[in-house]
């Protein structure tokens, strides 16, 4: 198998909100890529650059970055459905996507829906470099930019950064030294595409942590009814954990909870709910389980009770308010 070092760049209306298209609010012009053999060693390079439907004239600050500009994209650019095609082609048939971030092929394959192409493979599997990166070699597991760590990482800065092949192939260099992990099962499940019924629903267990992508709900409440999302397994031995700490909210969008496993220990539960995209207002969720120790038990009681006292000081303000 290979793995493809992918890195895209994209402009977006140069007028904001109003002079956006709402099914392709970011649009490719540059696709840079480099094929990586088993042993992380380059074997062969993809760049193209696009020319642009919707918004031909560039982004400022996008501009700024960039060492071309739109006359080059207007000379020298294709069109994307003919660039994407030679490009997925140029992939093979057995591959992985490696990118610097989440956001590549997401953008790539929101481009793709615009043009009705054919869809890429579904679960989307990829490798998030830049997660693996931080979990690695960052204390707080905060992401970094690509430049930080090729300098922290000692690679000469030989090409510059912002032109997507050189950034695929800085990328693709941070993988190939030696203090690197292997990637094994550090995959991440891309969501630009989600399960829609039940029985579709995703359910992995990898790097160390229980995954779970739902179908759709039509509300929150909804989906905290099912017990198949509140249940939460151990993310070793797959066996129903005991609660600890009941589902609660952290912040808009996300709940936690704490079961335990008789035989590994404490597991954290941490549920998203996500958009599902459509115009009924649906929803699915993204459930992580994951090893905590003692402590981690009990920085997330810690939690819990700080934002109960805070809607009690919010509560109790609204009410001598009124």
């Amino acid at each position: 198998m290979d793995y493809i070092v992918l890195d895209l760049e994209w402009n977006q209306s140069p007028n904001g909100k109003k002079g956006e298209h709402p099914r392709m609010p970011f649009e490719i012009i540059e696709i840079g890529a480099v094929k990586v053999d088993e042993h992380m060693g380059i074997v062969d390079k993809y760049s193209a650059l696009i020319k642009p439907k919707l918004y031909r004239k560039l982004q400022r600050q996008i501009k700024e970055m960039l060492s071309y500009d739109e006359k080059d994209l207007a000379e020298k650019g294709r069109i994307f459905p003919d660039v994407c095609k030679e490009f997925l082609a140029w992939c093979g048939e057995d591959y992985a996507f490696c990118t610097w971030g989440p956001s590549d092929l997401y953008i790539l394959q929101e481009n793709m829906a615009f043009y009705n192409m054919k869809k890429l493979p579904f679960p989307l599997k990829f490798y998030n470099v830049q997660q693996i990166y931080a979990d690695e070699f960052i204390e707080d597991k905060v992401v970094c930019k690509l430049e930080k760590a090729v300098n922290d990482m000692n690679i000469p800065e030989d090409i510059p950064y912002h032109a997507a092949i050189n950034d695929a192939i800085y990328t693709a260099k941070v993988m190939a030294t030696k203090k690197f992990p292997k990637l094994k099962d550090k995959f991440t499940i891309d969501t630009f595409r989600h399960p829609v019924k039940k029985d579709e629903e995703i359910v992995s267990y990898h790097d160390g942590y229980l995954e779970q992508i739902s179908g759709e709900y039509r509300s929150k409440q909804e989906a905290m009814e099912d017990k198949d999302i509140t249940t939460i397994l151990c993310c070793k031995c797959g066996r129903k954990c005991t609660k600890k700490i009941r589902w609660f909210q952290s912040s808009q969008h996300t709940e936690l909870a704490v079961g335990k496993c008789w035989k590994h220990g404490y597991m954290q539960g941490r549920i998203r709910f996500k958009s599902a995209g459509g115009s009924d207002d649906n929803i699915f969720v993204i459930k992580k389980v994951t090893k905590i120790s003692k402590n981690g038990l009990v920085e997330v009681r810690i939690k819990q009770e700080m934002l109960r006292e805070k809607r009690r000081e919010k509560r109790n303000t609204k009410e001598a308010s009124s």
